[in-house]
This record gives structure tokens, sequence and C-alpha cells, in this order.
């Protein structure tokens, strides 16, 4: 089975939101760290003030400022991302997001001259003219601050519209879109950490260490996913093991990294940064790349298995289905009931007469709107009290069997799953009465607004050894758990408390 069948949900919008915040939060206390810690051990830049003679304080001039500057990046990366930028591309409040986004500039560019008078003050002495020296400064942090916003917005409008362009520029439309959607996230992530990298972490970045940051992790993301839906697949269909899958990745990672060394030698200006650097990438790319993209298949292999073989199941199930309805001729099944009906009339047996009806109107209900999605609550209430009222017939001679139902009656527009409530009071007569023994069942059905509250509760005696339901398990209602967790999620409230003489079920369901 190739990956690339896969048809998992992408990733949501809400989940990548807060892991771009969390990549931003974490450089920016990485880059408060670092300031603190220059602080502590005084290493902030002191030399530069003695050799032109300027007095020197590390507070004004740098950790208040150097804190001031990383801070302005880090709010306006949140502001631009999370907040101005989505608004714009979607059309809202456009002229307050233009005028936000204009103001925080001008905010930010004012700032940043500021900051930088006091940390690099020791610059003014290189003019005869202090406002020339101001003017520098201003033009500097001009350029800076509109190249950073400028990345800022760009990163933000390709948040809002990354997906769409890989799937026009780069996609097929028949890829599977669970992997456009890894690529992107994985694109964010090394753009977002490129930026606040370059932006907060360090404003004087060393040279080859940002082309190395520009270069280097994406050539990674390639070779993972390269491993992932190509090489491992691959290696599966002819049954090779991890220990073939391992080796060659080793000689594709030498080869990878033997490239993006002659690609960097014409930016070295230290020789031994960027071998240093390519060498612990290869380790890890052996080390953590390897095994951890192995794994990654393997959970993705054994959960679409998982999937196909629910899939097939369930193609089964619907043959069956199909083939047993196939079996069944409506029309014949219901005039038969009809005649059936007739005749307990004109013998008077009323008892038996009213039998037959509720079980014709259960099966038409079973036949025609069982297979809907959404019913109304007042046909689903119908058809509690037909099954009701059936095995009210069967218990109604015993004297030691109280049945106790308050079910109202629903005049609302309310829409259920068919058959959710069902099982409950399937369960309560199956388990919960005894032809020898006092028995008794208590329902109640009562809705407010669109709130419904369901109240089952049932006696408990034990079963004989002999009882063919003594061993069997609750199924049905381990099935409808599940179905209220998939269709009514956040939706509902289900309470079930056993006793040694009592079952009870409470059941809190918002409908639509």
């Amino acid at each position: 089975m190739e990956i690339l069948s896969g048809n998992s949900s992408a990733i949501k919008s809400k989940n990548i939101n807060q892991l771009e915040f969390w990549i931003s939060t974490t450089l920016y206390i990485l880059a408060l760290i670092s300031i603190c810690t220059q602080t502590t051990y005084g290493s902030g830049g002191s030399y530069r003030f003695s050799e032109n003679s300027v007095e020197y304080s590390i507070m004004a001039n740098f950790f208040l400022p150097e804190i001031f500057k990383i801070s302005i990046i880090y709010f306006s990366f949140l502001l631009f991302n999370f907040v101005s930028m989505p608004q714009l591309a979607k059309g809202r409040n456009v002229t307050m997001n233009l005028i936000m986004t204009i103001a925080v500039t001008g905010f930010s560019i004012i700032g940043w001259m500021i900051a930088n008078t006091y940390s690099e003050a020791y610059r003014l002495v290189e003019y005869d003219d202090i406002d020339r020296g101001y003017d520098m400064f201003f033009g500097e942090a001009f350029t800076y601050i509109f190249f950073i916003y400028l990345l800022f917005n760009a990163y933000a409008y390709f948040n809002e519209r990354g997906m769409e362009l890989f799937n026009k520029i780069l996609f097929l439309k028949s890829y599977n879109q669970n992997i456009v959607s890894e690529i992107f996230v994985s694109t964010k992530i090394w753009l977002i950490t490129l930026m606040i990298f370059t932006a907060v972490l360090s404003v004087k970045i060393d040279y080859e260490l940002l082309v190395i940051w520009i270069i280097v992790p994406p050539v990674n993301i390639f070779i993972a996913f390269c491993a992932i839906y190509y090489i491992i697949p691959n290696l599966r269909k002819d049954f090779k093991g991890f220990g073939r899958y391992f080796w060659g990745n080793v000689g594709l990672t030498i080869i990878v990294s033997l490239l993006l060394l002659i690609i960097l030698i014409p930016f070295m200006r230290n020789g031994e940064v960027v071998p240093i650097t390519l060498i612990l990438n290869a380790i890890c790319l052996i080390c953590m790349t390897t095994p951890s993209a192995w794994y990654v298949y393997k959970h993705k292999f054994e959960k679409l298995s998982e999937i196909q073989m629910l899939k097939t199941e369930l193609g089964k199930s619907d043959a069956n289905l199909n083939f047993l309805k196939s079996q069944i001729n409506p029309h014949f099944l219901f005039n038969a009931l009809n005649t059936l009906f007739g005749t307990a009339l004109q013998e008077n047996a009323e008892r038996t007469g009213e039998g037959i009806q509720k079980l014709g109107d259960m099966m038409r209900f079973m036949l025609h709107e069982n297979t809907q999605d959404k019913i109304s609550l007042t046909r689903e209430v119908e058809y509690l009290n037909n099954y009701i009222d059936l095995q009210k017939l069967r218990t109604s001679r015993s004297a030691d069997i109280r049945i106790d139902t308050h079910i109202e009656e629903q005049l609302n527009n309310l829409q259920i799953t068919p058959m959710l409530l069902i099982p409950f009071i399937e369960n309560a007569f199956k388990h919960g009465i005894s032809l020898q023994q006092p028995s008794y069942i208590k329902i109640t059905l009562q809705t407010k607004e669109k709130t419904l509250y369901f109240d089952v509760s049932n006696s408990i005696y034990i079963k004989a050894d002999n009882d063919p339901e003594k061993l069997k398990s609750g199924i049905g209602l381990e099935n409808v758990k599940q179905r209220l967790s998939l269709l009514y999620y956040g939706k509902h409230e289900l309470i079930i408390r056993e006793s040694a003489n009592e079952f009870f079920v409470h059941l809190t369901l918002t409908l639509d």
C-alpha cells in the first residue's frame, strides 16, 4: 500500500497557528536569555565604546536597547501574522488594519532609531554634525524595519494563500492533499524560524550561518519527504528491511552533504564554519531523521492499513445488507402483516392485532428512515413508543414487572440520528426484566429548547448459569458510545452507573 494513497485530513489551521506562536515565542525567550547572559557577564560590546572614548553603561547602552528592539520585532510579528494580515487577506476591516499597520511601522522605525542611538552611540563621534549621525540612524532603522516587516507581511500572505499556491504551482490536483499540507507546514516552520532567527536572535547574524540556514533546512526537508514517500515504500515492495534503508540513506546523506559543500564554498569566509556545520547536519540526518522517517512511515502505513481494512469490512457489510434487503419484498411483507392484522381483529384478538400494527410501523421505520443521516425527533420517539408497547404486550400479564414511561410528545423540528436512543431501551428490557423476579424499568424523555434529556433505569437480577445472555457484554451500548463520540462530539454527556440492584443511564444531547 502506498502512502500516497492515504487520505488523512489536513493539519488544522488552529494547530498551525499555535505552532507558529510557540516557535516565535521560544526564539524570543532564547533572545532574552542571550541578552541577559551577556549583560550578566559584561560582554555587551563595551570595547567599541572604549575605542572611541565614549562613556558606556551596560544597562543604557546594551540591555534596555536590545530588549526594546527584539520586543518590537516579536510583537510586530504577532500583530501582522495573527491579526492584521489575515483580516486584510479576507477583506475585513481594511481601513483600520492598514492604519494600524502603518502606525506600528512608524512607531517601530522611530523606536529602533532611538534604541540604536544608545546601543551604537559610539558611532556618533564619526560625524562632525550630530544631526547627520541621527539621519544615518534613521535611514538604517527605516531600511531594516521596512525589510523585516516586508518579510513578515509576505510570510503572513503566504500563510493565507500558501496552500492554494502549492496546489496550483507545485502539485497536480490529483496529488494527495495530506502530502501538500505536510510540505506546506514544514516550509512554514523553516520560514518562520529563518525570519525570527534573522530578525530577533541576532541582528548582526553571521553571514555564513545565514546562508547555511537558507540552503540546508529545505534540503533536509526534501530528504525526509523522499524517504517517507518514495524510498521506504519502494523498499517495502521488495520486502527489504531497515538495514538496507539505513545504509542507503547514509549514502544519500553523504552525497547531498558534498553537493552542499560545493554550493556553499563561494560563501565561505571562515574555513571551519561550513564544513563543521555540514558534518553536524549529516550526523543529525543519519542518527535522527533516518530512524524518524522510518517510524513515521510505519505509523502511517499501519493507520492506512487499518483504514483500508475498515473500508473493506464496511463494503462487505454494505454488500450483505443490500443482499438481505434484496431478498425482502416490502410490499409482500406489509400486505402479509395487514392480512394478519385483519385476521386478528376478526377473531377479537385485539392485543395480537395491536402488536402486528406496531411491528408494521417499526418495519416501515427501519426500511425507509433508518438509512437517513438525520430524522425528526418526533419519528424517533414514535419508534421508541412502538418498541415499548410491543414489550409491554409480553410483560403485561406479570404483576411483578413494572414499566413506567414519561416520554414527552415532540412537536418541534429537532433532528436526531436515527436509532440512537433505542439501544438503551433494548438493553433495559434485555437485562432488566425477569419473569421469575420483581423487575422494573423507568424511562423518561424530555426536551428543553435544543437539549434532549433521556434517562433509563432498570432493575438488575442475577442470571442463571444456563442463561445464554449471561456472558454477553453490552456490545450495543459500546456501539452507541462510539456513535455519540463520532456524531455528537462535544454535544453530549453520557453517564452510566451500575450498582448491585440497578442500572442507570443518563444522556444529555444537543440537537440541531
